[in-house]
């Protein structure tokens, strides 16, 4: 892992490294309940790169966890996520803004992550 948390408003863990490893450690500490999720997800993106005979499908597993662990190792981060989704899902009012904050979260959590 990259870096120790830096104060009651920093983040829960430190970046892990981008490997499944890491990623697979640190989605245990912070969310536990997605490791299904992940193993899932990492099977799958085996099995695709195998088959296609590329590592792409690997890539994009590392760069879907590795952005939701930069997500919510941040508790607050996630929370406001989860709200502005919701409000999208509802349709109750114009999502413009939410869309707008939700790529702004995750791109921020990319360029955290090093991606």
């Amino acid at each position: 892992m990259s870096a120790q948390p830096d104060g009651p408003y920093g983040p829960l863990i430190p970046m892990p490294e981008l490997t499944p490893d890491g990623l697979r450690a640190a989605v245990a500490r912070i969310a536990p309940s997605r490791i299904p999720a992940l193993t899932r997800h990492l099977f799958e993106a085996t099995t695709n790169a195998q088959q296609a005979g590329s590592l792409a499908p690997l890539r994009a597993f590392v760069h879907s966890w590795a952005v939701f662990v930069a997500i919510e190792r941040y508790p607050e981060r996630a929370a406001r996520l989860r709200e502005l989704e919701r409000i999208v899902d509802a349709g109750d009012q114009d999502p413009t803004e939410a869309i707008s904050e939700i790529r702004s979260i995750h791109e921020a959590a990319a360029a955290e992550a090093g991606l």
